[in-house]
């Protein structure tokens, strides 16, 4: 699979969310799952298929995680759907996996079958997938709180409350599973579980600020769009961990973190 076809399956995908998100707000919930789910299989089988022609997991360039992305937001969109029957997460979802994929047309990343010797370890694929997923869940949150704060305003209910718990506390748990992840391939690849690297710290950051939430809506006076703010700033610290640290000076020929640059 070459990444030329790219755009091919990407278009196909995308047209098939859309006419998912369509599907919800026309409450037709199996054209909307037919549809969404169709686009997920065509887009996961152009990773597939560049997994197999890249001879290694897809996960090595920034554009490759974005591949991932992209496919894990409208995933976790119908998850959302599926549960809570929210109209819009599907159109939300299909719009942010499209900037995504626009920026991986627009600035395709090198797609090399060559994996440094830190990156050939079983560790490296499941680390970096259950981070793509948690980061998935993690934005579906921050476009709850936004449509929240500045559409629902002061009619925010309980339980749409408690959908930004459920997101939150889901990505949490996948966040610390890819800490775990990464910790074990550290100890392979480099002797030693954690050094707070640059990398490291802001993962370590993004991880307690989503824990504060977490505890901070558990507080019986706790102000709910305060609570809402704090999913915004802990999803801004998680861009800075995810992407961010590569344009920072102190990471640069420092830290080990920087090879997907």
């Amino acid at each position: 699979m070459s990444w030329d076809y790219f755009i091919y399956f990407a278009v196909i995908a995308v047209l098939s969310w859309a006419a998912g998100a369509f599907a919800a707000w026309k409450d037709k919930p199996r054209m909307a799952y037919g549809m969404t789910i169709a686009g997920l299989l065509v887009f996961f089988a152009f990773i597939i298929g560049m997994w197999i022609s890249l001879e290694r997991p897809p996960l090595r360039t920034m554009g490759e995680t974005r591949l991932w992305y992209s496919f894990f937001l409208p995933l976790s969109g119908i998850i959302v759907y599926s549960r809570w029957r929210y109209k819009w997460i599907l159109t939300f979802s299909a719009v942010l996996a499209l900037v995504f994929i626009c920026v991986n047309l627009f600035k395709p990343e090198i797609h090399s079958k060559t994996l440094m010797p830190a990156l050939q370890s079983p560790w490296f694929a499941p680390h970096v997938i259950v981070y793509m997923f948690a980061y998935a869940m993690m934005g579906a949150a921050a476009v709850m709180a936004v449509y929240l704060l500045f559409v629902r305003r002061h009619k925010t209910s309980v339980e749409e409350m408690e959908i930004c718990d459920n997101l939150v506390c889901v990505g949490l748990v996948f966040l610390t599973l890819g800490m775990l992840f990464g910790a074990l391939w550290a100890k392979e690849a480099w002797g030693h579980y954690w050094s707070w690297d640059p990398k490291e710290t802001w993962a370590a950051i993004t991880w307690m600020a989503y824990l504060v939430y977490v505890h901070y809506r558990r507080i019986p006076s706790h102000n709910r769009r305060w609570a809402l703010v704090a999913i915004l700033i802990a999803f801004v610290l998680l861009q800075m961990c995810w992407w961010g640290i590569n344009y920072l000076p102190s990471a640069q020929g420092t830290s080990v973190h920087t090879y997907s640059t």
